[in-house]
């Protein structure tokens, strides 16, 4: 079964056809928050570290970050992005840039083995990103697109992710080191994104080999109630066999989706980690038997 690791200095994160589903938080981006994007553009990264820390306290495995800001200095700004979040966590990264040289400012200073996210299907794209990845002996997230864009077709989708294993392999990079993403669409548009996916990511498992990853709260995108949407995705993905997702661990109905995932899938064993997640904490005086405990007072005769 293909394993795709990811380290840090201190701790390694396996995607896996057999291993618990991983979370990669995708709250570290600018895109669409003002305010986080101004404060990287000045140095202040106290946003990016509190969202870091709250990240990985509800449950993310990994964490993206992205410093992808209009104008301003990426290499830079990424590089010290990740040199906040690795001095206070210790979980793996996933280094999320279109620019070529952010991620190579991005993978200087990583500790570990990164998730490079990502490398497309065009010529000029594959031949900067994927010798930059085998240079640092990263791992690379392959998107499903190339200079003709998305394709509605899920077995178009499938060409460009097999082209970029290939072109990946020439540069001695294993399938096991590509998490491909088959690329969700909004099925509000798209009524067939959701069907698109699941078939996709079949084929990717069962024909190429390869982990799978993806935007998840893309699906949900103009719908009331996007979580219950996400949530309902995220399941149906990993019966089909997605290994990860990018997405907001802060989200209640998510995690609970995926924690019950993994209980079906067997990837939790004795259901260890969803009960370590959602028991109830025994109260005050109760001890293991489930009984308050004694006084300790001698009965007098």
């Amino acid at each position: 079964m293909t394993v795709t690791t990811l380290s840090s200095a201190t701790r390694e994160v396996r995607i896996g056809f057999d291993q618990r589903f991983v979370i990669i938080g995708e709250r570290i981006n600018p895109t669409g928050r003002k305010i986080l994007a101004e404060e990287m553009k000045n140095g202040d990264f106290s946003r990016v570290e509190s969202d870091a820390l709250a990240q990985v306290a509800a449950g993310a495995h990994m964490l993206d970050v992205n410093a992808g800001i209009p104008l301003a200095d990426e290499p830079r700004i990424l590089a010290e992005a990740i040199q906040r979040v690795q001095a206070i966590t210790d979980v793996p990264l996933s280094i999320d840039s279109s620019i070529v040289e952010a991620l190579e400012a991005g993978l200087a200073v990583y500790q570990g083995k990164a998730l490079v996210n990502s490398v497309t299907g065009e010529d000029e794209v594959l031949e900067r990103v994927l010798p930059l990845v085998a240079r640092y002996g990263a791992a690379v997230v392959a998107i499903s697109n190339d200079e003709t864009g998305i394709s509605e077709d899920p077995n178009e989708r499938f060409a460009v992710a097999k082209k970029i294993v290939e072109r990946a392999a020439d540069h001695g990079i294993h399938h096991s080191n590509i998490v491909v993403d088959p690329l969700v669409m909004p099925i509000g548009a798209i009524n067939t994104a959701g069907v698109q996916v699941m078939h996709l990511v079949r084929r990717l498992r069962e024909d190429l080999k390869v982990n799978t990853t993806c935007g998840a709260s893309n699906v949900s995108f103009g719908l009331p109630n996007r979580n219950g949407i996400n949530a309902a995705f995220l399941t149906m993905a990993m019966g089909a066999g997605m290994t990860s997702a990018i997405t907001s661990p802060l989200h209640t109905e998510v995690m609970q989706a995926v924690r019950g995932g993994d209980v079906m899938m067997g990837h939790d064993p004795d259901c260890a980690h969803w009960i370590k997640a959602y028991r109830e904490p025994t109260p005050e005086g109760v001890g293991r038997g489930g009984r308050a405990g004694r006084s300790g007072r001698r009965r007098s005769a």
